[in-house]
């Protein structure tokens, strides 16, 4: 058991104010009602209470004792909105049975970090959930106490009752939610020992599931309001172009269209790393009484764009990069040791250079929010990553202060780092603004690939030495990016070799690049792990032999102080990835290749089995090893697993957009590839370590180093080693 302070700051998750008598006590409210339609209850026939008891931010209880728990952040598809009431209603100690699940809106008084985004919203909330559902039992125990008149150490909780051992009674929590709402925040609460959980750990279903396969609309294109209108945007097909001139009269007058208009936005408010995702800021709105009649009116647009004399982005954007690395006047981000003193007294030297192209972000639904803006008043309901970071951008250019503007969230049909970029909420403002009504935009799947931010493009150089005992001496790295350098400086294996040089490149660019799933470490796992089999081949070393001996040279011995992961649980993983895979077993006709990684606070190591079939390979399974710590939903967990393996792989084979003058080579499905259900893996396997550690991430850990494991199985299948992304495999198909 841990006892634990109640209270942080202002910005809690429990929300506090000032009572006439002193102290600090939860906002307390009765709630007359609840709107079952808003709430997403567990796959259990639950009757509704008539009254609720709001005993926290985001924790309501009936008088019949089912619990509503709010689920702050958005969902995305990382089952956050299963596994932050799980958190809570573990401290709670109420029947998993009995929880409804709400979705949030935007609340900065209740909440804090209400981010989708770098595989932190567990990490981050882990402690601030679990102190909001051990106060509020706290509480529901003190008011059971002191209606029986007995010590409150005397009493217990279980499954959303309260126990008094000694005179044999119990009182659901139901029973005195109302008194318990009365009464103060206690200053300290006890913590459950993790060997204690009953919900955590326990395999559980998506809250949302019946409701995503029966069709419910949970998402943002599900939601509708009566009476309003439709929005499409058509911004410059060509990054630095603007608008001259278009048949705005023409397409006026189309059925179905109630305004045509062109719109200009200024971000200049806006933070620093959003505007660089916002490089198309001039547009033309069409409005009208459906998607359809939008869509096919926008299509009879004729535009005069606005062509600059000079793009900078063209075709040579490999020519630039290359350029980039050979320049020899760029400072050292690492330096350990004297690298090139040690590459001279080398025996064998091992150099490779790797590239990625641009890529799109391409979500299931294309960008879309519903706006209603008045003169006095904001509201906003859709799905967004960052909905305090939109708030603001909204405060500045609709000119309403924050507490006049709300936002809800839907769920995000796929985002990817995509919508952490909210240029399309502040483009529905301001359409509803103009035009003095309630409207709902949408992009079409065109515009939703064309616009960006993109993935940027990636090229890195790897240098390694080798003794005559074949010993890692040195080991140099140089990357250079559109926009940003893909190098990890202190990331493996800085840290594992004496002598170490890390160097940083980036490419200015019009086109807009933004976080796409596991930013940078998308590419450079893959490329450093396919590197790390070259160095072991040379070394006549096993893999992941190859691997451990570094990790335990770090373990005794690191080089640098500034190293950004362990050791002990990087090996871990690769130790448990051999035991599970049979990896020492040799089988005739398989091809295997391995991979290891740390991102996002965790580490995955996997491996990738590989089988020719008619000369072709085809990928029969993917294992993986993952050291994420606690894991709350292991059902939920495992998903996650298995999603950015099958997105890493995709990626890896198909994944591909250039640009020519400024315009992109791909904007919908039919020239896109993506990989589909035949295209993945037969049978995807996943182990987690287990260990008390607080939970870190899992929707990003398990895509880049998948990457990696690809190319070297696929080196040991075809005899050659991929270099370039996509790898581009055609003989036949490559799945």
């Amino acid at each position: 058991m841990t006892k634990i302070k109640t209270t942080y700051n202002r910005r809690s998750f429990l929300k506090v104010s000032a009572a006439a008598g002193g102290g600090l006590v939860l906002g307390f409210g009765l709630l007359n009602s609840c709107d079952p339609a808003k709430t997403t209850a567990i796959d259990y026939p639950l009757e509704l209470p008539k009254n609720w008891f709001n005993l926290s931010g985001f924790i309501k209880i009936g008088e019949n004792g089912v619990v509503t728990i709010m689920s702050p952040n958005p969902e995305i598809g990382q089952n956050v909105k299963t596994a932050m009431p799980m958190i809570v209603a573990e401290e709670l100690d109420v029947n998993w049975k009995k929880v409804v699940v709400e979705q949030a809106g935007l609340d900065t008084n209740t909440f804090t970090r209400q981010v989708a985004g770098g595989s932190q919203s567990i990490r981050k909330s882990w402690k601030g959930l679990r102190i909001a559902g051990a106060t509020v039992r706290n509480m529901l125990m003190q008011a059971a106490a002191l209606k029986w008149g007995v010590p409150l150490e005397e009493v217990s909780t279980l499954s959303g009752t309260i126990h008094h051992k000694a005179s044999n009674r119990s009182l659901g929590f139901g029973e005195v939610a109302s008194e318990a709402a009365t009464l103060k925040v206690p200053e300290e609460v006890t913590l459950k020992d993790i060997k204690d959980f009953s919900i955590i750990g326990n395999p559980t279903k998506n809250v949302d599931g019946k409701g995503i396969v029966t069709g419910k609309p949970l998402f943002g294109m599900d939601y509708e309001e009566e009476g309003m209108l439709y929005a499409t945007v058509i911004h410059p097909p060509q990054f630095g172009s603007g608008i001259d001139s278009f048949n705005q009269d023409e397409v006026s007058k189309l059925l179905g269209i109630t305004s045509v208009f062109k719109l200009e936005i200024d971000y200049s408010s806006a933070p620093k790393w959003q505007q660089k995702a916002f490089a198309k800021n001039n547009m033309i709105v069409v409005v009208g009484n459906s998607t359809w009649e939008v869509f096919k009116a926008a299509r009879q647009l004729k535009v005069q764009w606005k062509i600059p004399s000079k793009i900078e982005n063209t075709t040579n954007d490999k020519e630039r990069l290359t350029a980039l690395l050979e320049d020899k006047n760029i400072k050292p981000v690492r330096k350990d040791g004297d690298v090139e003193k040690a590459f001279q007294k080398s025996t064998k030297i091992i150099e490779s250079t790797y590239s990625a192209p641009f890529l799109p972000h391409n979500p299931m639904a294309p960008m879309n929010f519903f706006a209603d803006v008045t003169a006095d008043k904001a509201r906003f309901v859709g799905p967004i990553q960052t909905p305090e970071v939109a708030l603001g951008m909204l405060t500045d250019i609709l000119k309403l202060p924050k507490e006049k503007i709300e936002i809800q969230l839907t769920r995000i049909g796929g985002g990817f780092g995509r919508r952490l970029y909210g240029n399309f909420v502040v483009e529905a403002g301001l359409i509803s603004q103009k035009i003095g009504k309630p409207i709902k935009l949408i992009y079409s799947r065109e515009e939703d690939m064309s616009y960006g931010p993109f993935r940027p493009t990636y090229k890195i150089f790897y240098k390694a030495a080798l003794s005559k005992a074949n010993e890692l001496t040195a080991f140099k790295v140089k990357g250079a990016g559109s926009q940003g350098s893909p190098v990890w400086p202190d990331r493996f294996p800085a840290g594992t070799v004496d002598n170490f040089l890390a160097e940083h490149r980036k490419m200015p660019s019009t086109i807009a690049t933004g976080a796409w799933r596991a930013p940078k470490s998308n590419f450079t796992a893959g490329v450093e792990q396919a590197f790390l089999d070259e160095v072991a081949e040379a070394a006549d070393k096993d893999p992941i032999d190859f691997r451990i001996e570094l990790f335990k040279k770090a373990e005794t011995n690191p080089v640098g102080d500034k190293n950004d992961y362990d050791p002990k649980r990087y090996r871990g993983v690769l130790e448990l990835i051999r035991e599970k895979s049979n990896w020492d077993r040799k089988q005739k006709g398989l091809f295997r290749g391995v991979a290891a990684y740390f991102c996002h606070n965790s580490y995955v190591a996997q491996v990738v089995d590989i089988k020719m079939v008619n000369d072709t390979p085809k990928v029969v399974k993917v294992w993986n090893a993952v050291d994420c710590g606690v894991v709350v939903n292991p059902e939920g967990a495992k998903n996650q697993i298995e999603g950015g393996v099958i997105d890493g792989l995709g990626t890896a084979m198909f994944g591909e957009v250039t640009f020519n003058n400024g315009y992109i080579s791909k904007r919908n499905f039919d020239d896109y590839k993506l990989i589909r259900q035949k295209d993945a893996p037969l049978e995807i396997e996943t182990f987690f370590v287990e260990n008390n550690i607080d939970p870190t991430g899992l929707g990003e850990p398990s895509l880049p180093p998948v990457i990696g494991a690809l190319a070297n199985a696929l080196y040991q299948a075809t005899g050659k080693r991929y270099y370039n992304q996509p790898f581009n495999f055609t003989k036949n198909s490559f799945f």
